[in-house]
């Protein structure tokens, strides 16, 4: 896993009345007491024993439904919030624990740096050295429900139909494949329509599914300029419709950057 330049934005204060609240630019994300910011927050009370109430308000700049990790990240965020505004409570093993607990993707994100998450996404080894790369993240008009696709998966695993990835991409050493890519390709169909019309453009170095979907990830080789990119951007429009959400990135850290 990689953390990237996109972030959501977030706000975290004292409030009275001891309740748990959450405001949020996105009117389709849910607010209420399942929602990932919220639980982290409840979850961050529980463990302290404190009783307070606790504001936040959330700007999305990730979509959500997008298998980008972005409600794993905000609960993160929260966690790491909290403690700072209570004097650190918590040391970062406790933290640790709290964010398993909450989801499998959670811990990862209280890191600074890539790394590869074995387990259920626990299991955290730093990965010091990363290649730079403008990227394009490109999502079409619906989500892939995480839940879905890991279950189509195990099915798929468990029958004789089996499931064999794409493979052959490399971000220099670095293999990509995603097994997710088998079972939500079967049903939305125009995820691998347009993998493999990425990966037939000349400034696209790979292509591929982020996570359980819907967003499509375009590595730029290194080389690509400014004026390319934008020109890729217009063209993907044209081909799969103005719909889309396209945004430019790239990863947080710089190659041979440590990981603290």
């Amino acid at each position: 896993m990689v953390p990237l330049a996109l972030a959501d934005e977030l706000e975290i204060s004292h409030a009275a009345g001891g309740k748990i609240t959450l405001a949020c630019s996105d009117p389709e994300l849910p607010v209420g007491s399942d929602n990932l910011c919220v639980r982290a927050a409840r979850a961050f009370l529980e463990a302290t024993g404190l009783e307070r109430g606790i504001a936040i308000s959330l700007l999305k700049r990730i979509p959500h439904g997008a298998g980008l990790g972005g409600g794993s990240s905000d609960a993160a965020a929260v966690l790491k919030a909290l403690n700072e505004l209570f004097d650190h409570p918590l040391v970062f093993e406790e933290l640790l624990q709290l964010a398993s607990g909450l989801g499998s993707d959670i811990p990862f994100f209280l890191g600074a740096g890539p790394a590869w998450c074995r387990g259920r996404g626990e299991i955290l080894e730093s990965h010091t050295v990363l290649p730079s790369r403008r990227l394009l993240l490109i999502k079409p008009p619906f989500p892939v429900p995480t839940a879905w696709a890991y279950h189509r998966y195990a099915e798929l695993v468990s029958s004789r139909a089996g499931v064999v990835p794409d493979a052959g991409q490399h971000l220099e050493s670095i293999p990509i494949v995603n097994d997710l890519e088998v079972p939500v390709f079967e049903k939305y169909l125009l995820l691998p329509a347009m993998k493999n019309w990425l990966r037939e453009q000349p400034d696209v170095e790979s292509a591929f599914m982020s996570g359980s979907g819907s967003t499509m990830v375009a590595i730029m080789h290194a080389n690509t300029s400014a004026n390319s990119i934008e020109a890729l951007k217009e063209k993907i429009k044209a081909e799969f419709g103005p719909t889309l959400w396209i945004t430019e990135t790239c990863f947080r850290f710089e190659p041979g950057s440590a990981v603290p």
